[in-house]
C-alpha cells in the first residue's frame, strides 16, 4: 500500500496586494493524489477574543492549507497587521487533530529567531481557532520561483544562508522541521527569509524511538521517510537540497508526473544534475541529496563548502529580484571608492518624512540620476525600491535600460533639441507650466479648514446620487528601482514617471502617445511615430501597460471614462510611506491609496468644487462634496483617513 503524505494545515502563504488577482490554491488530499478544495467556511469579518475582548478586522485571505485558512488581520486598537490562521473547529474535531494543533502553538510559541517566523498569540471561540503570527508582505519563495523559475546562485546562497540559520537553531533545540519546502519560506518586507508552518514539527526522539510517520509534502520527502526509518535532522537536510536544486534548476529533483514514480526515484536517490550547474553547485548538491543520512553533508559541513566559501553572497536582495533577475555585482573598490565620493558630495540631505527600512535605496546611479532630475523629479518623494510587480523585458539584458544614462541626463537641452527636431513634422508641442506645490498648498487649506470646524458624526453624509466623473488611479506598479512608476487611469490610458523625471503616457486606444521632457515642456504624437530617442522608453510604456491589463484587478467600482480633447494627466510626485501611497496629479486630483485594507481616498475638483471619493475595502465607492463633509462631518474610519492625508501633505509641504 503507497504511503499516504500529509500535509500542515498552513500549506501556501498567498500574499498580494488588492492589484492582484484572486488565486485560488488547491490542497492534496491525505488519502489520495486527487485536488480537492477546502471546504471550510468563511470566518466573520471581525474576530473578537473573548479572553480579552481586543478585536480584529479580518483582511484577505492569504493562503488555504488542509486544516485552516490564513487571512490577513488588523489589531483595531493599535492598527499592527499579522496573518492569522483560522482553523475550524469542526476540522479538528477528533482528538489526535487537536493534539496536532495543540502541538504546533506549544513548539512555535517558544521559537525566537530572527529567521523564523514569529508567533504572537492565539485564542478560540466557539467556531474556529485563531493562532496569530508575524505578517510577511513579500509572500514566500514559492510565489518567487514560480515569477522567476530560477534563480541566479548568489540569490540562492542568500536565500540558504537564512535558512540554515533558522534551522541551526530548530535542531539545537532539538525541533524537526519535517515539512521544508518552498512555501514554508516566507520574505517580509525587508527581503528577510522566514521559515514557518510548524504544523508538522516535532520533537526529536532517540533512534529507537524515532516517529515513523511519512509527513510532508512528496517532492521533498527523504528517503529514510519514504522507508519509514524515521525522521532526523539528516533529513531536514535532505528537504534542504531538494529546496537547492529547484530554486537553481526550476523543478524539483524527483518530480515526475507519477506519485510512485517519484517515490521510486527518492529511494535510489534518481536524478540528473543540469550542466548549466557550477561545479560547487553539483558538489554540495551530490554531498546533500546521499541515500544514507550519516554521510549527508550537516549544516556546518554545508555552509563550510565551496559554494558558500568561494561564491559571493549580497548582503541584501532587492525587492524586485521577486519577480526580476537582480543585478549582482561583487563588490568593486573602484565603485566603493565612487560610492563613498558620491555620499560625501550629495548625500547629505535627508527628508523630514521617515522612511521605511524598504525605502532605503544604495543603487548609486539613482544618487546621480538624481542631481540630474527636472523639476518635477526635484519634488518627488522616497519612491521604494519594491518594484515587485514585473519581469524583465523580454529580450533585454540586465545591464540594458530604456531611460537615459547619466552621461545623457547631463544636458537635458540637448536631448529637448533632438526632441523637437526628429518629431518637427510628426507631433504637437505644447508649454504649459505645472506648479505641484500650489496644489499642495490648496489641498492643505481645504483639509485643514474641513478638519478644524465639522462637527462629531458617526457616519457619512449622503453620497451623491451619481459618480461626477473625474480620472483616478485603477492600477499602479512600483518599478523604481530600474526604470520608474506605472499606474493606468480609469479612462484606460497609461502613463509612467520615469526615474530621470521624463513622463510618458499613452492614450487609451494606444493611438497617441504624450511626452513631458519637464513640467513645462510637452510633445504629443503618433504612436507609430515614436522618435528612436524615445524607443526604449516606448517599449516600457507597452509592457506596463501589458502588465497591468493582465495581472491587477481594478481597485474599484467607479466608473470609467473617456475625455477625448483633453491633454493627458501629467503625474507629478508619488509618495510612499509605510501606510500609504500618494499620488498627485496636474489637473488637482490628489489620491491616497491604503495598503492595510485597501481602502482609497481620492480628491477631485470638477467644476471647481472639491470632492472626496472614498473606497472602502470591498471596493465600494461613494463620492461626498467636502463642504458637505465640513457641514455634517464624516465617520470617525474616513476621519481618520483625512487627517493622515493632511498630517503627509504638510510635511511635503514643508521639503
Amino acid at each position: 500500500m503507497e504511503p499516504a503524505c500529509f500535509l500542515s494545515p498552513f500549506d501556501d502563504h498567498v500574499l498580494g496586494s488588492d492589484l492582484y488577482k484572486s488565486s485560488q490554491p488547491t490542497v492534496v488530499s491525505p488519502k489520495s493524489d486527487r485536488m480537492e478544495p477546502p471546504k471550510t467556511a468563511e470566518p466573520t469579518r471581525i474576530i473578537v477574543d473573548p479572553g480579552t475582548g481586543r478585536a480584529y478586522s479580518k483582511g484577505r485571505l492569504l493562503g488555504k492549507g488542509g486544516f485552516a485558512r490564513c487571512y490577513e488581520a488588523t489589531d483595531l486598537s493599535s492598527n499592527k497587521t499579522y496573518a492569522v490562521k483560522v482553523i475550524p473547529h469542526t476540522r479538528v474535531a477528533k482528538p489526535h487533530q487537536r493534539e496536532k494543533i495543540n502541538n504546533e502553538i506549544e513548539l512555535h510559541r517558544d521559537l525566537h529567531h530572527k529567521h523564523i517566523v514569529k508567533f504572537s498569540h492565539h485564542f478560540e471561540d466557539s467556531e474556529n481557532i485563531y493562532i496569530f503570527l508575524e505578517h510577511c508582505s513579500r509572500k514566500s519563495l514559492a510565489h518567487i520561483w514560480k515569477s522567476r523559475h530560477t534563480l541566479l546562485e548568489p540569490e540562492v546562497r542568500y536565500y540558504l544562508k537564512q535558512i540554515i540559520s533558522a534551522l541551526k537553531y530548530l535542531h539545537l533545540k532539538g525541533i524537526l522541521h519535517r515539512d521544508l519546502k518552498l512555501g514554508n519560506f516566507f520574505v517580509n518586507e525587508n527581503m528577510e527569509l522566514k521559515v514557518g508552518d510548524f504544523g508538522l514539527a516535532a520533537r526529536q526522539e532517540p533512534t529507537d524511538h524515532k516517529k515513523k510517520t511519512i509527513c510532508g509534502t512528496p517532492n521533498y520527502l527523504a528517503p529514510e521517510v519514504l522507508l519509514r526509518q524515521g525522521h532526523g535532522p539528516e533529513s531536514d537536510v535532505w528537504s534542504l537540497g531538494c529546496v537547492m536544486y529547484t530554486l537553481l534548476c526550476g523543478t524539483p529533483p524527483f518530480e515526475t508526473s507519477d506519485l510512485k514514480e517519484t517515490y521510486r526515484c527518492i529511494k535510489h536517490v534518481t536524478y540528473t544534475l543540469p550542466p548549466s550547474l557550477s561545479i560547487p553547485a553539483r558538489n554540495l548538491l551530490m554531498g546533500i541529496l546521499k541515500l544514507n543520512p550519516e554521510e549527508r553533508f550537516t549544516l556546518e559541513e554545508i555552509l563550510d563548502h565551496e559554494f558558500f566559501t568561494k561564491g559571493y553572497t549580497p548582503d541584501k536582495l532587492p525587492p524586485s529580484s521577486c519577480v526580476m533577475v537582480p543585478e549582482l555585482n561583487p563588490p568593486n573598490p573602484a565603485k566603493s571608492l565612487f560610492v563613498k565620493v558620491t555620499k560625501t558630495l550629495f548625500g547629505k540631505r535627508k527628508s523630514k518624512i521617515k522612511k521605511a527600512p524598504s525605502e532605503e535605496r544604495d543603487d548609486i546611479s539613482k544618487l546621480v540620476t538624481g542631481l540630474m532630475k527636472t523639476s518635477i523629479c526635484r519634488q518627488l518623494s522616497h519612491k521604494t525600491v519594491e518594484g515587485n510587480e514585473l519581469t524583465p523585458l523580454s529580450g533585454q539584458s540586465p545591464s540594458s535600460s530604456p531611460v537615459q544614462t547619466v552621461a545623457e541626463e547631463s544636458s537635458q537641452k540637448s536631448i529637448s533639441r533632438s526632441v523637437r527636431g526628429t518629431m518637427a513634422s510628426s507631433c504637437e508641442v505644447f508649454d504649459d507650466c505645472i506648479t505641484a506645490s500650489a496644489i499642495i498648498e490648496s489641498a492643505v487649506g481645504l483639509l485643514k479648514n474641513c478638519l478644524s470646524h465639522m462637527p462629531p458624526a458617526e457616519k457619512n453624509p449622503a453620497s451623491l446620487a451619481c459618480h461626477e466623473h473625474f480620472v483616478w488611479v485603477s492600477k499602479w506598479v512600483d518599478y523604481s528601482n530600474k526604470y520608474g512608476f506605472g499606474y493606468q487611469l480609469s479612462n484606460h490610458s497609461i502613463g509612467v514617471l520615469f526615474n530621470d523625471g521624463t513622463h510618458m503616457s499613452l492614450s487609451a486606444n494606444w493611438k497617441k502617445v504624450h511626452y513631458n521632457l519637464t513640467n513645462s515642456k510637452h510633445f504629443s504624437f503618433l504612436a507609430s511615430a515614436v522618435p528612436e530617442q524615445l524607443q526604449g522608453q516606448m517599449s516600457v510604456l507597452q509592457y506596463f501597460a501589458s502588465y497591468m491589463e493582465q495581472h491587477l484587478m481594478k481597485g474599484g467600482d467607479l466608473p470609467s471614462i473617456e475625455e477625448a480633447g483633453q491633454l493627458p494627466l501629467l503625474l507629478l510626485q508619488w509618495v510612499k510611506t509605510n501606510q500609504a501611497l500618494m499620488m498627485l496629479f496636474s489637473n488637482g486630483t490628489l489620491q491616497v491609496n491604503f495598503y492595510n485594507d485597501h481602502t482609497k481616498v481620492i480628491f477631485s475638483k470638477p467644476d471647481h468644487t472639491c470632492l472626496i471619493t472614498y473606497i472602502n475595502r470591498d471596493r465600494n465607492s461613494y463620492t461626498y462634496k467636502l463642504s458637505s463633509i465640513a457641514e455634517l462631518g464624516c465617520s470617525p474610519e474616513l476621519q481618520r483617513r483625512l487627517k493622515y492625508i493632511l498630517k503627509l501633505l504638510q510635511q511635503r509641504a514643508d521639503v
